[in-house]
């Protein structure tokens, strides 16, 4: 069975709503998943997995810093060719997911869904089946 790791931070709720949503969808699609807040993750242990998914609000046109910091640790775990994902909620303007995204695609030279998903806050409330959507397409990728 394909596994994924969807790995979040967030802000206010609405990336970690987004991420719940996105493991819904993988499951369903018959992904095996484990959902965990960045700081709970050892980069060691990325190499089990069939995809990584990542998710992180914009906050002031940047990466928390503690998925920022995470980024800079995964680089060591030797990523390349496995399938990458990513995803966040914003409120002006969401460079964050573009950041995440390029960083799996160019350096560590993952297979990186595109585009990644990204939401305004507001629309998150009534993202759910948007979100489960792009779960199932990063499973279609990995099954």
């Amino acid at each position: 069975m394909a596994k994924a790791i969807v790995i979040y931070e967030t802000t206010y709720g609405y990336t970690e709503t987004m991420a719940k949503a996105i493991v819904a969808g993988l499951k369903e699609a018959g992904v095996e998943v484990e959902l965990k807040k960045v700081m709970a993750v050892n980069t060691d242990e990325l190499k089990d997995f069939d995809a990584v998914v990542l998710g992180c609000p914009t906050y002031h046109h940047d990466m928390i810093g503690t998925m920022k910091t995470f980024l800079f640790k995964m680089k060591n775990a030797e990523l390349k060719g496995k399938i990458g994902a990513v995803f966040g909620s914003y409120g002006w303007s969401g460079e964050s997911v573009e950041m995440m995204s390029d960083t799996m695609k160019h350096i560590f030279e993952m297979d990186v869904v595109e585009p990644g998903l990204k939401m305004k806050g507001t629309e998150v409330v009534t993202g759910e089946k948007e979100c489960k959507e792009f779960g199932k397409k990063i499973a279609a990728k990995i099954t």
